[in-house]
């Protein structure tokens, strides 16, 4: 690629912005795929989920002969996914550390989530995080926690542990603030018992799963408003949680910000271009983890010529003309929240029956 091609994307890096990768399959890895978007994408980071490696599995025989070695030892399906992605995981980890060193632990990071199974389960959340951390065993890998009531208990509890915790499934800005919240609490508990104050943090708001499902509801001049319109709300109050006495008493002992991550990031509307919500939520001191499709859609056309702030400062009259055309925001909040909840098991199940088949086929064809 030359430099003009590259150029969008360095813009957003320049911009403070970390770039995150929504993928990870083993060729990326052994190919150099991914060491080449670290180099000349402008690549810091890498987000992970069944869905991501369910298609990873289930579409290539790359993960032939890792199964077939396995086969002996009679892994559950779990085991075996929890195997392979660790694996996956830790070679993508090692390829960020440069970055995770550069950037004094802030960037480079990788992110494997706990069973979804597990939302409504606080303390079921805090061992599975713990294991699955214990096992991966990288400094720069997060463990998502989806940001239900009973994750943000776990979340408090594993920042407190010192766990690295991407906290997913967030969709308003109050199910955003009580994982901040949690985060803070976990940090402040730190303090108290004189531990180290340096946890890593993210959270993620999903950004086009509003506009998705508020079109069907709304007039066609406030389509794919909404989901901009919340996260720039959102960043509004991440930014005004970095100005306030809590915070700023935390970050004198030492603390590191939460950072806030814009996910679901891809275009689903096919009446937008594939850049329409990475443009709009450049941001300083966020991230943003971008589907591959998009990634290099953006590489090779993206236009960085706003900023969120601008967003944010008409934030507040989008919402109120989205109430006024009947979408009540926190309603739809809660609706998306059990969606997705709902959509993750059903994607973690479905790699379960590939992992079945998958094994199945490989033992079939070694005897």
């Amino acid at each position: 690629m030359n430099s003009s091609v590259i150029n969008p994307l360095k813009k957003l890096h320049e911009r403070g912005q970390s770039i995150w990768l929504d993928n990870i399959r083993r060729d990326l890895l052994t190919s150099g795929e991914l060491a080449r978007y670290i180099s000349e994408l402008s690549v810091t980071g890498l987000t992970s989920n069944p869905t991501i490696f369910e298609k990873a599995i289930g579409g290539s025989n790359d993960y032939d002969q890792a199964i077939a070695s396995r086969l002996p030892r009679e892994l559950s399906s779990q085991s075996l996914f929890e195997e392979l992605a660790i694996e996956d995981l830790r070679h993508a980890a090692d390829l960020f550390r440069p970055e995770y060193d550069r950037s004094d632990h802030l960037d480079g990071f990788v992110s494997l989530e706990v069973s979804p199974k597990l939302a409504d389960d606080a303390e079921g959340t805090i061992a599975e995080a713990k294991r699955l951390f214990a096992a991966a065993d990288r400094e720069n890998l997060f463990i998502k926690v989806p940001g239900t009531p009973s994750g943000c208990v776990a979340i408090e509890e594993l920042i407190y542990a010192g766990i690295p915790i991407n906290v997913t499934l967030l969709f308003s800005v109050e199910q955003y603030l009580a994982s901040a919240n949690a985060y803070l609490r976990g940090i402040e508990r730190r303090i108290e018992s004189e531990l180290g104050t340096y946890v890593a943090s993210v959270a993620s708001i999903f950004i086009s799963r509003w506009d998705v499902k508020s079109n069907k509801q709304l007039p066609e001049h406030l389509h794919n408003k909404l989901g901009i319109a919340v996260a720039a709300k959102a960043y509004a109050v991440y930014l005004d949680l970095l100005a306030s006495d809590r915070w700023q008493a935390l970050k004198a002992d030492g603390a590191h910000p939460q950072k806030l991550l814009m996910a679901s990031t891809g275009a689903k509307d096919p009446s937008l271009p594939d850049s329409y919500y990475v443009t709009a939520l450049a941001g300083a001191g966020t991230v943003n983890t971008i589907p591959e499709n998009t990634l290099l859609a953006f590489a090779e056309n993206g236009v960085v010529n706003n900023d969120i702030v601008e967003h944010a400062a008409e934030a507040d009259i989008v919402l109120s003309a989205m109430e006024d055309a009947g979408i009540n925001i926190k309603e739809m909040a809660e609706a998306l929240l059990e969606e997705g909840k709902s959509s993750f098991v059903k994607s973690f199940d479905e790699l379960m029956q590939v992992l079945e088949t998958k094994s199945a086929e490989v033992a079939k064809a070694n005897q």
